[in-house]
């Protein structure tokens, strides 16, 4: 169902009707050409910077990726909750309280976007030199971190103002902000880099004034909406209740991100103990593994405002059979991505770097991890239907136990024995596998379709 603001031409969607595989397919097919575009501002700087800048500015950009995701991930999970709140509500057609937790929303992600900042810039880099990284980088990864952080409050709008119109079922106009975003990122990466050559500092600027674009016009579009969604600047605080529900449902996600951010760091400091040819081959792997899970990101979204709009108005068949298709879909779309990265991954790692040791190690990690994709897409995909019906937490409990604690100790155990960089590549889907069979268990036997009536009934209660 459609829902055309008055006043105003803007259209959103309730996923309560209609036809379930035709609306899912149609919601995530925007998110995935968005994440496809959003992709390009980290690989295009990686592009840019390996090729014009050379193979150590490229280790150096690639160690910055897992301690971006660690500073980022608490404060995105958190966010996340907020997308299920205005989801529920808007599903069950209570106006007054999705514009509460809109506003809500907003104002929690800017408060988080200052802690980033201060985070960020002033934290990166004791923890890259904790992380191990190449002495020979790190005066360019703390230039790069630095830049980037010193913006982020730009990326913390934009994904906050993206989250509340997908949960109002808007994933076309995301996408055309970030189509025209990532062709302004290229654009200002050829200016700063390869015209005024400001190295890695170039990259990190070009990618900021992108995420500010595409924040405003995200914003903007929301300003704009009709009396049920309009978003006024003077009406963004803190609602008792919407914060409430927004920590419940996000702060597991939170918690679940940043710890797994941790255990990457665990991950990255092993990858950075076998040298800078190691780091600028895995770092490029990274970037290709990044278009791989497009379809798993954009089933997953599409599967959370589903699901939470679907439970909000107690359509629980078809928030069911929603699901189903959803988590399938996903599995499907990312086995054959990984086919043909296992396939083409030689003329792939070369895309980013000639240094043939280089290649090497991007090659073994593709090899390693890219016919298991399906593990990973099952992963997010099963969380994705829980966190949508606010049942964040058992989410949480499988990723802490074996994407951080399982992973981890067998990096501390096995990595010393065999002293093999095959051991950190093969960690991954193993992983992936027990997670799968967790949430699987807790998928089939729990009554996670009406988890929202128990939760208003406890509250009553």
């Amino acid at each position: 169902m459609q829902l055309r603001t008055p006043g105003t031409t803007e259209v959103y969607k309730r996923m309560t009707e209609g036809p379930i595989a035709g609306q899912l397919v149609r919601f995530a097919l925007p998110l995935f050409v968005g994440n496809l575009f959003q992709q390009l501002y980290n690989t295009t700087d990686a592009l840019i910077v390996g090729n014009l800048v050379g193979s150590a500015a490229l280790a150096a950009v690639s160690a910055t990726g897992t301690l971006v995701f660690l500073l980022i991930s608490f404060f995105a999970g958190v966010a996340s909750g907020s997308g299920v709140v205005v989801a529920r509500y808007f599903g069950a057609r209570e106006p007054d309280r999705v514009q509460r937790a809109i506003h809500t929303t907003l104002a929690f992600d800017l408060c988080t976007a200052v802690v980033l900042t201060a985070a960020g810039t002033t934290l990166s880099p004791a923890i890259l030199r904790l992380m191990g990284t190449p002495a020979d980088v790190m005066e360019r990864s703390v230039t790069y971190i630095r830049v980037f952080f010193a913006g982020s409050i730009g990326l913390v709008l934009y994904n906050s103002c993206r989250g509340i119109l997908q949960a109002l079922g808007d994933s076309r106009h995301p996408l055309y902000y970030l189509i025209f975003s990532s062709l302004l990122n290229v654009a200002l990466d050829v200016l700063f880099i390869a015209v005024f050559h400001m190295d890695v500092g170039g990259a990190a600027l070009a990618t900021i004034l992108s995420q500010f674009a595409s924040a405003i016009l995200c914003l903007r579009r929301l300003m704009r909406g009709g009396e049920e969604t309009r978003v006024s600047l003077r009406r963004i605080g803190f609602d008792r209740e919407m914060l409430r529900l927004i920590v419940r449902y996000g702060l597991p996600s939170g918690l679940q991100n940043s710890v797994i951010a941790l255990a990457n760091v665990v991950v990255q400091a092993n990858i950075n103990a076998f040298g800078t040819m190691a780091v600028a081959g895995n770092g490029a792997y990274a970037r290709i593994e990044g278009f791989a899970f497009l379809p798993i990101t954009a089933f997953t979204i599409a599967l959370t405002t589903f699901v939470g709009q679907n439970l909000g108005a107690k359509e629980y068949g078809r928030a069911e059979k929603g699901a189903r298709f959803g988590v399938w879909s996903a599995i499907a779309l990312a086995e054959l991505t990984g086919a043909l990265i296992f396939w083409g991954a030689p003329w792939l790692i070369r895309a980013f770097t000639q240094e043939p040791e280089a290649v090497v190690y991007g090659v073994m990690k593709a090899r390693a991890c890219a016919l298991f994709y399906c593990l990973l897409a099952a992963s997010h995909g099963l969380s994705a239907v829980l966190r949508g019906a606010g049942k964040a937490v058992i989410p949480m409990i499988s990723m802490l136990s074996f994407w951080c604690v399982v992973r981890v100790a067998i990096l501390r155990v096995a990595v010393p024995i065999y002293r093999s960089i095959a051991v950190v590549n093969w960690v991954y889907p193993i992983t992936w596998a027990l997670s799968t069979v967790f949430l699987l268990i807790y998928y089939l036997r729990a009554d996670w379709l009406h988890s929202f009536e128990r939760e208003k009934e406890s509250a009553e209660g």
